[in-house]
């Protein structure tokens, strides 16, 4: 009982060890580094890394000295038969004799060691290979830079959803309390009917987009645990408020910056793809190379009318062979010839994708820029507005319950009010998104 319960506390402490590695609360960079860990893409990315060094080295072990033994033992059921002319053993002439050269059972033993000398396409398997790893690696970077832009969205949506929910939290409070004021002037018949509609209209309308922003709320904790990699369900804080993140990425040098893409990843790995294709038609033209290669065996037979070859009186025979092997391709019909002009169209194919993917990177660069600046000066705009919407709304609670203005006026007010707060969220996430996605395309990590 004793050890019983010795394993099971080791066992829970495993557990708490283990949930405990999985932080509670996460600012916008600890997420990022955190995901760049932990999501199941960036960690297929690394593996994807790891398997290209594995096929590396594979291609290149093909070129090193093989050695391969083998261990072949027949037993002839019934033994092959061959014919000798009959006079050889003083029979009749022109008859033959069945004899059974080799014994019923024998075995043997051999071990090789071969040697790739020259393979021409083995030297473009050597070259292709360190492509592949490159493209491997590019493909990581890729995928981070997606990591990276993909939490930084979810990260301000859970953002968004939270300032919405204190917003509209705040907006009901003030509304109810305008209803109660309402209702006790209208019981009193100091007021109209449709004033106190008009409010419940609002309140109405406030109540509904509270519970769908809640509902939200739920939906971008689950997103942003996803892209994190964590459990679709697991309680975190977020330490970074949407108003100081939105400051953090205005910055008018990432609008000086080097608008070149030869450093963007899209056209590095565009580049990757010429230079597979172009190791495509090396390859395709080795093939009409000689290939050389040679080999060194030596091994030993023993040879039996019964299974005595663990016996030590069995005699064992060596032997032993060494040889060289020269292929040399003459013709091949054009055989070769098409597939080298192939891989020459694949080739040009892959130059013309590399230029479109330099003109489209540039627009891109220039849309991501002016979409930045225009999100940059629109958040100052919608600033100004809800500055102006909170006191126009004020103004008109006032004349309101001094009887100047109509309960329409107060909704309009309202409405206007709950639109410019909306707009205001919307365009300090725009700021984020708009930089996130400009560094992506610029292959910037520094955030």
């Amino acid at each position: 009982m004793k050890n019983k319960l010795i394993t099971l506390f080791s066992l829970c402490l495993s557990m708490m060890a283990f949930a405990q590695e999985v932080p509670t609360s996460f600012s916008l960079q600890e997420a990022i580094d955190y995901a760049l860990i932990h999501n199941r893409t960036a960690k297929n990315a690394t593996r994807d890394i790891e398997m290209a060094e594995k096929e590396k080295w594979e291609t290149t072990a093909t070129g090193l000295p093989q050695i391969n033994a083998a261990v072949d033992y027949q037993n002839w059921l019934k033994q092959q038969v061959s014919l000798l002319p009959a006079e050889i053993t003083g029979g009749t002439p022109g008859t033959f004799v069945p004899v059974e050269f080799s014994p019923k059972q024998n075995i043997g033993a051999t071990a090789t060691l071969s040697q790739l000398l020259f393979d021409g396409s083995y030297l473009v398997g050597l070259q292709a290979s360190k492509v592949y790893l490159e493209i491997s690696e590019n493909a990581k970077i890729k995928t981070d830079l997606e990591v990276r832009k993909a939490v930084i969205n979810a990260y301000g949506n859970v953002l968004v959803t939270n300032e919405s929910l204190t917003i509209l939290e705040s907006n009901k409070a003030i509304l109810e309390s305008n209803l109660n004021e309402i209702q006790k002037t209208y019981d009193n018949g100091l007021e109209e009917e449709e004033s106190l509609e008009q409010i419940k209209i609002s309140l109405s309308s406030l109540v509904s987009d509270l519970n769908n922003v809640k509902r939200l709320k739920v939906l971008a904790y689950q997103m942003l645990n996803i892209t994190l990699g964590i459990d679709l369900n697991s309680d975190i804080v977020l330490t970074d408020n949407l108003e100081m993140l939105s400051l953090q990425y205005t910055s008018l040098e990432a609008l000086a910056a080097d608008d070149s893409v030869e450093n963007t990843i899209d056209y590095l790995i565009a580049e990757n793809e010429v230079e597979s294709k172009d190791l495509m038609v090396k390859l395709a033209m080795s093939k009409g190379m000689p290939t050389l290669s040679a080999f060194v065996n030596g091994g030993y037979s023993a040879f039996g009318e019964d299974f005595g070859f663990v016996r030590s009186d069995q005699k064992w025979y060596a032997s032993s062979m060494f040889g060289v092997s020269l292929n040399i391709p003459i013709f091949s019909s054009l055989g070769r010839s098409a597939a080298t002009q192939q891989a020459r169209i694949d080739l040009e194919k892959a130059n013309e994708t590399l230029i479109d993917t330099e003109q489209q990177l540039m627009l891109q660069i220039s849309t991501a820029k002016s979409e930045y600046q225009f999100a940059i000066e629109d958040y100052a705009n919608k600033k100004q507005n809800l500055d102006l919407a909170e006191r126009i709304e004020r103004k008109n609670e006032t004349k309101f319950f001094e009887g100047i203005a109509s309960s329409f006026d107060l909704r309009q007010a309202q409405t206007q009010l709950y639109q410019a707060q909306q707009e205001y969220l919307q365009a300090m996430i725009d700021i984020i998104n708009k930089k996130a996605e400009l560094d992506a395309i610029l292959n910037t990590t520094n955030y």
